[in-house]
């Protein structure tokens, strides 16, 4: 039976890092991975009900992290939808390209510790798209912003799925990852961040005619700003209502979403059906991508299957007997999810140690959330940030490797040894 559940969990991870050279949605992979490995685990045990309640606590925990995203999401389209992200990106004008350079990049950066790092992402790319007439300067310009995204979302407990995770599943708290992991992400993103400024001396900002731009659509300036400050009051006040009340972070976002909703519907009551239908929260339900979230759902659900069976907790006594440091695991981990998805591996490696033996906010779980976050930047298929960007402004997987990414390992090299070095004289 074991070695049935390896072989099928190696092939449907496999399909879901070749999701675009296979052209198969890696949800599709992940359910049917999931449904093989619970079935070949139900038929292999002799005890049917110790099975099911096995998987009641999968699903349980799962569901948390569903509920979480889906409420998340859904806050961010509603603000995208009253137009609200201009409250900053109309904010941003230089005419010296190495200026534009540094303001796009700690925006992105902090932008992505309150949003996710794939919204901001879409956001700022956007934004680039109408401020920057040459493509080549556009390009240059997003792979800082994938950078700055998976950086600004390794330390913010809200800010990348990984990270978040980790949060719900009590291996990090949240004033300890920001406390932990903050100095290494700027790093992270500082070291590429300036190298590229340095390189673009001297170059001006070649703007983009934008009158054509589409204003049909536009929400009164009350509106726009209500409505993005209380989404991301919201989506920040989260970590401080599960600190409060103890309460599953779901509980929180999903309360949120309500008074962002009743918020809603009292502002636009009075417009007409056909106006104010782009702006309710039940479009925004249609609007978010429904796909990843059946991702989560599946590869949390493989995942799970290879816990229980204890397969996980086998392949960590190897990894510690093989290479024996924490640091160079973790290190490996990160640098693996450049090439593969980084939420099977987080999950995975919650599987493989126990919080009996690391407890939260240990060495082993600050790192992690750094490494698995970080380290997607190195390709552009390493993270849903950089494969955003690879859609929206067609970059080339080769290019990418060849102007981007060693500023990406440099970076995260970089990174590393400062959080390492802050944990030794801290500890």
């Amino acid at each position: 039976m074991l070695t049935a559940l390896v072989v099928i969990f190696v092939i449907a991870y496999g399909a879901i890092a070749l999701e675009h050279p296979i052209k198969v949605n890696k949800s599709a992979s992940a359910l049917i991975g999931a449904g093989l490995l619970w079935t070949i685990y139900a038929l292999s045990h002799a005890d049917a009900a110790a099975v099911g309640s096995e998987l009641g606590e999968s699903v349980m925990a799962t569901a948390q992290i569903v509920f979480f995203l889906m409420g998340a999401m859904t806050i961010v389209e509603v603000v995208d939808a009253h137009n609200g992200f201009e409250v900053i990106t109309q904010r941003i004008r230089t005419s010296k390209l190495p200026n534009l350079m540094w303001l796009v990049g700690f925006v992105t950066f902090f932008l992505s510790a309150i949003l996710d790092n794939l919204t901001t992402t879409i956001v700022m790319i956007s934004l680039m798209r109408k401020l920057l007439a040459k493509h080549e300067d556009r390009l240059l310009f997003a792979g800082i912003i994938v950078i700055a995204a998976n950086s600004g979302g390794a330390w913010s407990p809200i800010g990348d799925v990984t990270t978040t995770m980790l949060w719900i599943g009590g291996q990090i708290t949240s004033l300890a990852i920001i406390e932990g992991v903050f100095l290494a992400s700027m790093v992270s993103l500082l070291v590429p961040l300036g190298m590229t400024a340095f390189a673009l001396r001297g170059r001006d900002v070649v703007a983009r005619d934008v009158e054509d731009d589409d204003h049909s659509l536009r929400t009164p300036a009350f509106e726009r700003n209500l409505m993005f400050f209380l989404g991301l009051g919201i989506l920040v006040a989260v970590p401080a209502f599960k600190t409060i009340t103890h309460l599953p972070p779901f509980m929180g976002i999903l309360f949120g979403l309500g008074i962002l909703w009743l918020v809603g519907d009292l502002i636009h009551r009075h417009k007409e059906e056909a106006f104010k239908h782009h702006l309710t929260l039940a479009h925004a339900l249609s609007k978010i991508d429904m796909s990843s979230i059946v991702f989560f759902i599946g590869i949390l659900l493989a995942v799970a299957t290879l816990e229980h069976t204890h397969l996980l907790t086998a392949l960590a006594q190897w990894l510690d007997q093989t290479i024996g440091r924490l640091d160079l695991i973790v290190l490996i981990i990160g640098l693996a999810s450049a090439i593969v998805d980084n939420v099977p591996l987080v999950a995975a490696s919650m599987g493989m140690y126990g919080l009996e033996q690391y407890p939260a906010d240990h060495f082993l779980w600050e790192f992690l959330a750094y490494c698995a976050g970080t380290g997607g930047s190195i390709l552009i298929i390493g993270s849903a940030a950089g494969v955003a960007a690879m859609g929206l402004e067609k970059i080339h997987f080769f290019w990418y490797v060849k102007k981007i990414s060693g500023l990406a390992v440099i970076g995260y090299l970089a990174g590393a040894g400062v959080y390492l070095l802050q944990y030794q004289l801290l500890h």
